[in-house]
């Protein structure tokens, strides 16, 4: 497999903004059929449901969360905003209001070769109730149009186990490419990237309103 050259940070936009440009409303993306929103205190239960469903955990982690370890990834979901502004959001379906699901970039410093340092991570999550549906495309999407106008012209990247057939389906959809086979926490996994190779820009983001 041929490898492309790996778009990194243009030292001119900084991935980890000042704290005078920290504190702004995490944006809320709408599509036809979900919004994405930024995380709550009151999402702990509906992530505890998600987080501790053993078909979700099966390709993430092998094993069901405790409650002490999804409300600290509830306060890392709201903390990556506040400090990196970028993160998470929360996945609601339009029409019900319900929480399905969870989308987003983040920088999780993890110990992995090659190193992630200035491409951030997306992942993907959804509810047993809410997969088959195409949800997880649709929402991935918008997220990439967001950070495709918020961070320019990098590589963004996601691991994927190599048994999970759908999250695979869904980063070939969303433009991502195999870039090479690694071991994170002793276990297999599949990194992927995606070269956003446009410039950076304040525009509108086509497919999805930013309100």
């Amino acid at each position: 497999m041929t490898r492309s050259p790996i778009l990194m940070m243009d030292p001119s936009m900084n991935l980890h903004p000042s704290s005078s440009d920290i504190f702004r409303p995490v944006p809320t993306l709408e599509t036809e059929r979900l919004r994405l929103r930024a995380h709550r205190v009151e999402d702990f239960e509906a992530s505890f449901a998600l987080w501790t469903d053993p078909g979700v955990t099966r390709f993430i982690g092998a094993r069901p969360s405790t409650r002490e370890e999804i409300w600290s990834r509830l306060l890392r979901y709201i903390g990556h905003w506040a400090a990196l502004g970028y993160g998470y959001w929360a996945i609601e379906d339009r029409a019900t209001g319900a929480f399905v699901g969870e989308t987003g970039f983040a920088d999780f410093k993890r110990a992995i070769d090659p190193p992630l340092d200035g491409m951030p991570e997306i992942g993907w999550v959804l509810s047993p109730a809410a997969q088959g549906q195409g949800y997880a495309t649709e929402a991935v999407q918008a997220a990439l149009r967001w950070g495709d106008a918020h961070f320019g012209p990098i590589t963004t990247v996601c691991l994927i186990s190599p048994e999970n057939g759908p999250s695979l389906r869904v980063a070939e959809k969303c433009g991502y490419t195999l870039w090479m086979n690694a071991t994170y926490k002793d276990t297999p996994t599949l990194l992927f990237h995606r070269q956003q190779t446009q410039a950076k820009t304040t525009s509108g983001l086509a497919g999805a309103s930013d309100v």
